[in-house]
């Protein structure tokens, strides 16, 4: 018997082969279809690409920044208080020791008008031991008292710490020497002690204290501070006989 295999017919590969070539017709065409229907999905949608912009940020073009714009009355006190380089008590400690025997009555931070040193009409000429800072420049504007209520202002330039007027209030009489005199007899507590009762309860810069009573007669040293974070600003009541903080007014415009 013969040991070699039998070929495949003829007529069995004739039809293999074309089975085969029907396949990859069938396959062909059915990538073709695919390809077709992709691109047209593509055409009618978009490109992913062209429509998922976004701003550098990360956020959608035009968003807010997500700060809060500030009032007129806040960019000023931002303003003032950071060109300021002289603290309310380094100008209070200036003034005092400017007029002998004087106690702080009132300290103002303020910007330096164009007048700064001219003497109002009928009134002595002030003292300039110093060149005045220029106009819109940040100034300490200090009122220190006799013990007679005699009140004295002393102009202090807020960056340099320099004293550049001094001057007798001209427009003191009889009864408002002695309004002072009274205030400056029941004030117990120092501006310095003041400040500290009232910044003990608001958090910022100090920026004004003043002496004056209230509708109860009662001698109160007026604290404003501002806050940093805001620009608020805050005027707390202070009892100058007792240190107790007795009001709380926020100004927030």
């Amino acid at each position: 018997m013969s040991s070699a295999r039998r070929l495949p017919t003829l007529r069995s590969l004739a039809v293999t082969s074309a089975l085969g070539t029907s396949v990859l017709l069938m396959t062909a065409c059915t990538n073709a279809d695919t390809t077709r229907s992709s691109v047209a999905e593509a055409a009618q949608t978009g490109s992913p690409s062209a429509t998922a912009t976004t701003s550098p940020s990360g956020s959608p073009s035009g968003s807010p920044s997500g700060s809060a714009s500030l009032t007129q009355d806040q960019t000023e006190r931002k303003d003032l208080v950071s060109a300021t380089k002289v603290t309310w008590d380094k100008a209070a400690d200036t003034a005092v020791k400017e007029v002998p025997d004087t106690k702080l009555v009132d300290l103002e931070l303020k910007r330096t008008e164009a007048d700064a040193t001219a003497s109002p009409s009928g009134s002595p000429s002030p003292s300039m031991p110093n060149p005045a800072p220029s106009q819109g420049a940040p100034e300490w504007e200090a009122k220190v008292a006799e013990s007679d209520g005699t009140v004295h202002r002393v102009d202090i330039d807020a960056v340099s710490g320099k004293v550049f007027r001094v001057q007798a209030d001209p427009d003191q009489d009889a009864d408002d020497k002695s309004q002072m005199a009274d205030w400056l007899g029941k004030a117990k507590q120092t501006p310095q002690q003041a400040v500290k009762a009232a910044t003990g309860e608001v958090k910022g810069t100090v920026t004004h204290v003043e002496l004056g009573d209230n509708d109860n007669q009662q001698a109160v040293w007026s604290v404003d501070v501002v806050s940093t974070d805001n620009w608020n600003k805050t005027t707390v009541g202070v009892d100058a006989a007792n240190g107790k903080v007795l009001t709380q007014d926020v100004d927030n415009d």
